[in-house]
Order: structure tokens, then sequence, then C-alpha cells
């Protein structure tokens, strides 16, 4: 398991590189705030809110930083400039993750100027919803 642990990460550095800051070395999973135990959780009904409030405004419709939309789940799931965001089914292995646990300060999102950043539970039902398949 820790083999297949060890190359998924290998392979979303490589599917990633705006986020080769984040490789494996240098981000420890084990910090990110646990996943929700909640079930069923869709974008529409779960997540879209959230994103709607934290991410929007500079991933939406009118500004897409990085090519990265969050507004919609087609959006979301299509990645930006750099790669794919999430990874379904693999929360602890999706930069967007790593980015909104605020894990380093140079990817850190929302961005300190902006004055907020997500709480662990919104962090850990954003965890499950990936881990879920981001339905």
């Amino acid at each position: 398991m820790l083999i297949k642990i060890v190359i998924l990460a290998a392979g979303v550095v490589w599917l990633f590189p705006a986020f080769s800051a984040l490789r494996a070395a240098e981000v420890d999973p084990a910090k990110l705030p646990p996943a929700s135990t909640q079930t069923g959780l869709t974008y529409a009904k779960d997540i879209h809110g959230l994103f709607e409030q934290n991410c929007t405004k500079c991933h939406g419709a009118a500004k897409q930083k990085a090519r990265v939309r969050l507004d919609s789940l087609e959006a979301t799931l299509k990645g930006g400039e750099h790669g794919k965001v999430i990874v379904p089914g693999h929360s602890a292995h999706s930069p967007l993750v790593f980015c909104v646990a605020r894990l380093r300060d140079d990817t850190a999102m929302p961005p300190k100027k902006e004055g907020k950043t997500l709480s662990a539970e919104q962090i850990g039902l954003i965890r499950a919803w990936i881990d879920q398949g981001a339905k």
C-alpha cells in the first residue's frame, strides 16, 4: 500500500508542475485536517456554496487566476493552466487541498491579503467530497 501511495504522489507532482513546491517531501499530508465523516457529498449540495464564499472572487466566471475555476463541477474537475487541482478519490494528494489547508505560505489559498481562511471543518468537507469521488 505504501508503494502505491508513493507512486501516486510522484505521479500527482508530475501532473501538477505549478504545484512543484508541494512535492510529497515538502508537504506532510498528515498535517491536513481530517476528512469529514459525512457521506453522500456532492458539489452542488455541499461544496459549491463553500467555494462561492471563499474562492470564486479569483476563481470564478469573471476572473480565473491560473485559469482555475471553481464555480462549477465541470470547471473544478478540469483544473487550470498547470493541470488538475483535485484527484478524485485522493484528497491527500490533491493540490487544492494542500492550498486551502495553508500548509505553505507561498501556496496558501485564499491568499493572506484576502483575510480569509477555511476552517478545519470546511477543509474536511472538501476532503471527504474528493475522497468520495468528487461528484
